[in-house]
């Protein structure tokens, strides 16, 4: 059986382009979820080949999350979206994110009335 490799045919200038668009689309989402509530706070952590996670924490508190193709294009869309950037999930970070019922429920699996395991 014959090794097969997928080749990126593209140019680098044409990657950088394509990447830049990337970025710029990501940090218009992050715009107008912080400008819907009233500012935002981020979080950049790598996930793999899927490439990296924005968590996004409003001033109101609700949440959200948007997904980079790299931890590279991650990291320009916030810094083209202007947000504050912690480096790590911590708790204080995590406080500020509001939870509701859903959220609680989901979480608590079998001790709020999901099925039981047996």
């Amino acid at each position: 059986m014959a090794d097969t490799q997928q080749v990126d045919e593209t140019t680098g200038a044409a990657q950088d382009v394509k990447a830049e668009r990337k970025a710029a689309k990501l940090a218009q989402r992050i715009n107008a979820f912080a400008k819907e509530h009233g500012g935002t706070e981020g979080h950049v952590e790598y996930i793999g080949q899927r490439g990296a996670r924005i968590v996004l924490v409003g001033a109101d508190g609700a949440w959200g999350d948007v997904v980079a193709p790299t931890f590279t294009i991650a990291e320009e869309a916030v810094k083209k979206a202007g947000i504050t950037v912690h480096e790590t999930f911590d708790g204080e970070f995590a406080a500020k994110i509001k939870t509701g019922p859903y959220e609680w429920k989901r979480m608590a699996g079998i001790q709020l009335g999901a099925p039981s395991n047996g």
